[in-house]
């Protein structure tokens, strides 16, 4: 499913216009980005949860040159399924 799949879905469950969906749409997504921006967490019950996992300097190699590069400090977004999803996924 893509955004405009999810656009498409809300706004004909819900009877809103595509600018209406869109909006609301962007408008959770937004709140999700700006949460982990300020490495906070996210969890919604029954589908997971999102958060920022930080993850520390280390000697790597360019695998099209074989060349030894130092890769810098970086956080990135981390999803953990929940529970439930994961046993309606398994059956």
């Amino acid at each position: 499913m893509t955004k405009s799949d999810l656009i498409a879905a809300l706004a004909a469950k819900e009877n809103l216009t595509d600018k209406q969906a869109t909006e609301t749409i962007n408008l959770v997504l937004s709140g999700f980005t700006e949460t982990l921006k300020k490495g906070g967490r996210i969890e919604i019950r029954g589908l997971g949860s999102f958060s920022v996992r930080e993850y520390g300097s280390y000697t790597g190699r360019n695998p099209k040159t074989g060349e030894i590069v130092d890769v810098r400090p970086k956080k990135l977004p981390f999803f953990k399924v929940g529970k439930e999803l994961k046993g309606m996924v398994n059956g």
